[in-house]
């Protein structure tokens, strides 16, 4: 193929610009509507922020597979698939599903102990005081940082490669139409942005997966692919596998890399503000079955995603349709998570182009606006709220939250346009993520859900887990290559080596110095937490007509959002009740993690199983039934959950119905 750059530049200026800017349109009207026929005002800070606390699971899960679902979801993924075969999207699937069903422990135990709070650092605040808020502040925001810093790293890569768009243009163009539609819409909105970005990730997943199996010329059946899977495993055998080949499970650099997964996937999900947002934005009764749902939907983006585009890459590289033909991709191109660009292009030219850029400027994007409402949050209440005014009306704290997720749009391609400069790759920054943040994941999780930590245990877990971390990485490429520098601190095993590293000494250290001297918590102190400010939205209001923001409480809209509330007031006041809650999510948490990262893929690699044609069919059409349950959760279920709102809505709106029940 000539041209490495299939489509002209214009177009990547018309998706960057052009579709940011359709969204915060779109936002306008969802905005209207919601001030208009419900009683969530997008002027009120609680509204904002948290959405007022209301959300439905299947909306929920959306969110959850949307904001998880980054540029190197889909990039990072492709990769692996490309340098390891099939073990690579299971591990990075298995590998980041976890923290998410391990996460719906966290969301119901927010609910139980901390109902009120806007972030997990005002728990923090609350338990362990200034100091130890300070040093969970420094860790949330390195984490939104590396988070924010990917996502356009990522993203403006692709973009380049498949239009020959400028890369620093598209770093700073990408943030821009998503900071708009944020801050005219808030958290809610952002779900339900989310949502469409949801659609329309599915529906290419699906596009190009009957691309690949069912329709391309190029492969066109699981059969084809697993002949040229074969055919490439002569050539370039993987070093690494059983026999070099691409489909087995038996990869040792990819369950390495399983492992960076789980420790890196911990400190991005367990510290990163946006998902604790998710679960503070959920109803009580339904956090639980949220997140859960959320977790096996999301599994499939990965594995579907990188189990196509990722062996595509593998399949077609001889293929003169191929962008690098005759040569193969450079150690950078793949890197720059390419794989999965060059593929897209390979099997379907200018469209496959076109709809992967769309699906990965929809993955930047929803992501991106889950990381700005996030830090705006923490800045608005941790920060300006705490420290500088705490007498703030909530008119100062709306200012401060749009204000605040301008700021950190420029911050985030501040930092993209660095590493970028400095020769730092999509790649290295996943890979060495977690050694930077696993100190801090345990001492978070166990401020929600562990009594006996102490401050002393919380500052002194994370601070060694950090330190741990740094050591372990960087002696560890010194002993192993000889130097330090860029392509050497990110090889695979000083990186894994520094995640275990920080996340198992954070562990052990905040475990011992809590039960050195223990010092046990009441959970009452965090329930109390914002209590003399949202007691009333939650139960006064609810009775009283001119507390509704749009004075609609005759609506039928209205009315059935204040018998929720109801209920969730009564499950907010009476914990207990979410003691079922709790004990589900940890079976279903332990059963799903010990099946997926065990179960399944430990006896395959002992074995040393290299797939038979049949067994490589039914592993994609096990692909394609979890994509398709994925597309039902993520994509039908919301749609479900909401059929009646929206013919009451439908009500009001066109025929000027005001219906009672």
């Amino acid at each position: 193929m000539s041209s490495i750059t299939p489509l002209p530049v214009g177009v990547g200026y018309g998706v960057v610009v052009g579709i940011g800017f359709f969204f915060a349109f779109v936002m306008c009207g969802i905005s209207y509507i919601q001030n208009r026929y419900t009683r969530f005002s997008t002027k009120t800070s609680e509204e904002f922020n948290t959405a007022s606390r209301s959300v439905k699971p299947g909306l929920i899960a959306s969110g959850i597979v949307s904001a998880w679902t980054w540029a190197a979801t889909l990039l990072q993924s492709s990769t692996v698939a490309y340098e390891y075969g099939v073990a690579g999207p299971f591990w990075y699937a298995a590998g980041a599903t976890v923290q998410i069903l391990m996460f719906s422990v966290l969301a119901c135990k927010v609910k139980q102990n901390a109902p009120r709070c806007h972030t997990y650092l005002e728990i923090i605040y609350t338990r362990y005081g200034v100091l130890t808020h300070w040093i969970f502040i420094f860790f949330a925001l390195l984490t939104n940082v590396l988070v924010s810093s990917q996502l356009l790293l990522g993203g403006s890569a692709v973009v380049t490669s498949l239009t020959g768009m400028n890369v620093y243009a598209a770093i700073f163009l990408i943030p821009l139409g998503v900071c708009v539609y944020v801050v005219l819409g808030g958290l809610r909105a952002t779900f339900l942005c989310d949502y469409s970005h949801t659609l329309i990730l599915m529906i290419i997943i699906l596009y190009f997966m009957f691309s690949a199996y069912a329709t391309n010329p190029l492969i066109g059946s699981p059969s084809a692919m697993y002949q040229l899977l074969k055919e490439a495993a002569v050539k370039r055998p993987v070093a690494g596998n059983q026999d070099g080949s691409y489909v087995t499970m038996k990869s040792n650099f990819a369950l390495v890399f399983g492992v960076i997964q789980l420790c890196s996937g911990s400190g991005t999900v367990f510290l990163d503000q946006a998902y604790w947002q998710r679960a503070i934005a959920s109803r009580p009764t339904t956090a639980v079955r949220a997140y859960i749902l959320g977790g096996l939907a999301w599994y499939a983006i990965p594995f579907g995603f990188a189990t196509t585009l990722g062996l595509a890459a593998v399949a077609l590289t001889d293929s003169p349709s191929f962008p690098t033909y005759p040569g193969t991709m450079t150690q950078a191109q793949v890197s720059a998570g390419l794989s999965a660009p060059f593929a897209a292009t390979a099997l379907l030219g200018k469209g496959g182009a076109v709809a992967l850029l769309i699906v990965l400027f929809m993955a930047v994007t929803s992501c991106a606006s889950a990381e700005l409402i996030a830090v705006s949050s923490i800045l608005t209440f941790d920060i300006f709220k705490t420290y500088i005014r705490p007498s703030a009306t909530p008119e100062q704290l709306i200012f401060v939250a749009h204000v605040m997720i301008c700021v950190w749009g420029c911050v985030m391609a501040i930092f993209a346009c660095i590493w970028n400069v400095i020769g730092i790759d999509l790649g290295w920054l996943f890979l060495v993520m977690g050694l930077l943040i696993g100190g801090a994941v345990f001492p978070a999780a166990f401020a929600i859900t562990w009594k006996g930590q102490t401050r002393a245990g919380a500052i002194s877990g994370s601070i060694t887990g950090l330190c741990a971390g740094l050591l372990a990485w960087l002696v560890t490429a010194h002993q192993y290559y000889g130097s330090l520098s860029v392509s050497t601190t990110g090889m695979e095993y000083p990186t894994l080596a520094g995640n275990l590293a920080a996340i198992m000494t954070g562990l052990i250290v905040t475990v011992c110095v809590s039960l050195a001297k223990p010092a046990p918590f009441d959970w009452e102190t965090t329930r109390l937490i914002n209590s003399s400010t949202l007691s009333s939205p939650i139960t006064t209001s609810l009775d009283e007509k001119d507390d509704n923001p749009n004075k609609n409480s005759d609506l039928p809209t209205v009315r059935d959002e204040e018998k929720e509330m109801r209920e969730d007031a009564i499950a907010i006041e009476e914990p207990g009740k979410l003691r079922r809650a709790f004990k589900v999510a940890c079976i279903a948490s332990f059963l799903l993690t010990f099946t997926m990262d065990f179960l399944i893929p430990i006896p395959m690699f002992l074995s040393h199983y290299i797939f038979s044609q049949g067994f490589f069919i039914a592993w994609v059409v096990i692909t394609f039934c979890w994509v398709f349950c994925s597309t039902a959760i993520s994509v039908i279920l919301p749609i479900w959950e909401t059929a009646e709102f929206f013919g009451d809505l439908y009500r009001e709106v066109v025929r000027g119905e005001r219906l009672t029940r």
